[in-house]
Order: structure tokens, then sequence, then C-alpha cells
């Protein structure tokens, strides 16, 4: 296994010699925080190869993920990191934001793809501590969001049983998600599952430090995170399925 450690931000056309798959390399999280302090066209040109090199690092570490989360995650299957990877460019046009690229590289799993709008499985890679995967359904339309919220009124013990045992809570706290500051329409306040019910996504969320990404096991640390998380992804992924059957 090659490993380098030195940063090479001050001579972007040298060669660097990477990890195996399944493993990140120190260069790319050093790249997405070079690029995080130099967020510009002229810089991020410069540093064209380094950029494509640790992308290609990211996409092996997702195709051997897939690989290897196919034994406990049918939609894993058939999928290839290239394809569930966002692009890096962002779109500025109705934005305050005018930094013109993202600082860090981030990969949707679920059926359909990264554009898909049904629950799956994220990774976030960035530099300074800023890495995380996570799980869930973000901003459904209102027909998804109807459905989930009927399956949390009928199931609440389910969704309880997955969300607040102590080994849930250790490794993703609470679920996150912007929360309306009403009831929402045909629920009443007392709802023993008010604070759920009132949630617009339903998220949990694991940091990972730049340690723990450039560990040799990183691999089998976000599968076990994803594998924790696909209670919860079964759970709001099951009302979903009978929407357009009727």
């Amino acid at each position: 296994m090659l490993l380098v450690l030195r940063s090479v931000a001050d001579d972007p056309g040298k060669k660097i010699k990477y990890k195996m798959a399944g493993t990140i390399d120190k260069n790319t999280l050093v790249f997405l925080s070079d690029l995080t302090k130099n967020n510009n066209r002229e810089w991020f040109n410069e540093n064209k190869k380094r950029y494509e090199t640790a992308r290609k690092n990211y996409i092996s570490f997702l195709d051997e993920l897939l690989q290897e989360m196919a034994a406990f995650e049918p939609i894993a299957k058939n999928q290839i990191g290239k394809d569930l990877v966002f692009r890096i460019y962002r779109d500025v046009r109705f934005s305050n934001d005018k930094r013109p690229y993202k600082d860090h590289f981030g990969a949707y799993i679920s059926e359909g793809g990264r554009k898909s709008i049904l629950p799956g499985y994220y990774l976030h890679l960035a530099g300074n501590n800023n890495s995380f995967l996570a799980g869930g359904l973000w901003m459904p339309p209102a027909e998804y969001l109807k459905a989930v919220r009927q399956e949390i009124d009928y199931n609440l013990d389910e969704l309880i049983s997955i969300t607040e045992t102590p080994d849930f809570k250790k490794q993703f706290g609470d679920l996150r998600g912007d929360k309306l500051k009403t009831t929402p329409k045909g629920y009443d306040k007392e709802n023993p599952a008010i604070e759920y019910l009132r949630m617009k996504s339903w998220n949990a969320v694991m940091p990972l430090s730049d340690k723990v990404v450039l560990s040799n096991d990183f691999l089998d640390v976000v599968l076990d995170g994803f594998k924790n998380l696909k209670p919860l992804i079964d759970f709001v992924r099951a009302p979903l399925r009978e929407i357009g059957q009727e």
C-alpha cells in the first residue's frame, strides 16, 4: 500500500502515488482544503490535475463501497461511483455566494441515482474535519411528505425503536431536518409523534474526522454507518413504494 503524507499544494504538477481503492489518500483532503482557501477559477485551472486525481481517488473508493454495500442494500447493485458523484461546479446564477466551486466531494446512493428524490445514503468528503456520512429523506415533494408523516403517525413505536436507541444516538445523535413552526395539517398538537411530524426532512448524520477518513479501515467505518442507517431508510421508503400503485 502506497501513501504520500506531504502536501503537494505548491507543486500541482508533481505525480502523486495514491493508496489502494478502498482508502482515501491524504492528498485528496489536502486538495479539498486548499480549494476552500482558493475558490477561484484561476487557482482551480492551475490545479486541475490535482482535482482529477482526487476525484478519481474518491470514485475508486465509492466503487469498492458499492460492491460491499450490495451485501445488505440492493439499491447499491449495478451502480457505479462516477454516476453518483455530484458536480463540483456550483450554479451561482441565483445565489449571492459567487464561489464557483464546491469545497467537497459528495455522492448520493439511492434508487434512481444521485438526482433521486427517494431516500438514500450520502457520503460527504471535505478537508478540515468537515466530512460526514448521512442517510434518510431530504425535502420530499408534498405527496411523499404526506405519506411519510402518515407512516410516522401509524408506526411511531417502530420509528422510536430505530432512532432513539442508545447506539443510534451515540453514532448519529438526533434526527435532523427543517421543521414546521406550527402543527401540520390534519394532526393534533398533542400527538405523541408531533416532533417527528413537524419535520420536513428526516436525516441522520455521522461526522467523520480527517483521522477517520484517512485510516485504513475507513471503508469499514462507512459500511458500518450505512448498515446502521438502513432501518431508518427502509422506514421512510416503505410508504413511498405505495404511491402510484393504487
